[in-house]
């Protein structure tokens, strides 16, 4: 779709060309959300792509640093690594995603994450190995946020005019943990109903993040590997599942429910 209040698209060379962003001058990533629907007011576009950052870094203290211009086919791609246990949960959460090659090639980590749709799989990623953004902000300087917090609600986030996510950091901890996942939907090829994405620490601490179903991601937390009965109760309380053509919530709930077991007996080894 061609915004028809566009008049330009630019092409930044440092991060001074970023001033200009505003309510009515947004930045571009891939572009798959923004040029899907009318974005009433848009006058301007700044292509964050022509900035060259790199699509991922292998960090000294064996954490993982993601450009939040990465698309999900350079997500899929970063080569297995000692230590790094998690890798194939990225795999996992991206193939999640209804897309086709094209998307595939074009979305990037962070367009996904800032979109914050329920059914974004990168979120849910990010959630289960606490992802933080990197975000500049527009005094030159930057700041640090969970994505869980981050994502505050349905197309709603803590971004504030004229900031930017540089990137998505993993920690140690989480890249080396045991990972595990379940999606499930109405339909075969139909958008997911609920998403689940989850680890176990070395030091034996087991995290859950449920999206998909919840207006935003939920992130259950346990010092240790949880018993059936807290890990049902845990899930049956989150709080913001809803309903649409996708699936109602009360189903939402209880099939995650089911679908947390099965992840918590795969990480129970």
């Amino acid at each position: 779709m061609d915004p028809p209040t566009l008049n330009r698209v630019v092409l930044p060379s440092s991060r001074r060309d970023l001033a200009a962003l505003s309510d009515t001058v947004h930045p571009l990533g891939g572009g798959t959300w923004l040029f899907s629907e009318p974005q009433d007011g848009l006058t301007e576009l700044v292509d964050l792509v022509a900035l060259g950052w790199t699509p991922w870094v292998a960090r000294a203290d064996g954490g993982l640093s993601i450009a939040a211009t990465c698309t999900v086919a350079q997500l899929v791609a970063i080569p297995p690594r000692p230590g790094w246990r998690a890798l194939p949960l990225f795999r996992q959460c991206a193939e999640s995603l209804l897309q086709s090659f094209k998307i595939w090639n074009t979305a990037t980590v962070g367009g996904n994450i800032a979109t914050a749709l329920a059914a974004g799989a990168l979120i849910g990623l990010a959630g289960a190995l606490d992802g933080e953004l990197v975000i500049w902000t527009p005094d030159g300087g930057e700041r640090r946020e969970a994505v869980s917090s981050f994502v505050r609600a349905q197309r709603s986030t803590s971004l504030l005019p004229g900031e930017v996510i540089r990137s998505i950091e993993l920690a140690p901890e989480a890249m080396a943990a045991e990972t595990a996942f379940r999606r499930i939907a109405l339909a075969p090829l139909g958008r997911a109903g609920t998403v689940l994405a989850a680890r176990r620490d070395p030091r034996g601490g087991f995290v859950l993040c449920v999206t998909g179903g919840t207006t935003r991601p939920e992130v259950l937390r346990f010092p240790e590997l949880p018993s059936a009965s807290s890990l049902a109760a845990a899930v049956g309380a989150i709080p913001s599942w809803f309903s649409d053509a996708h699936g109602a919530a009360d189903w939402r709930a209880a099939v995650s429910v089911l679908l947390a077991e099965e992840i918590r007996q795969e990480l129970d080894r």
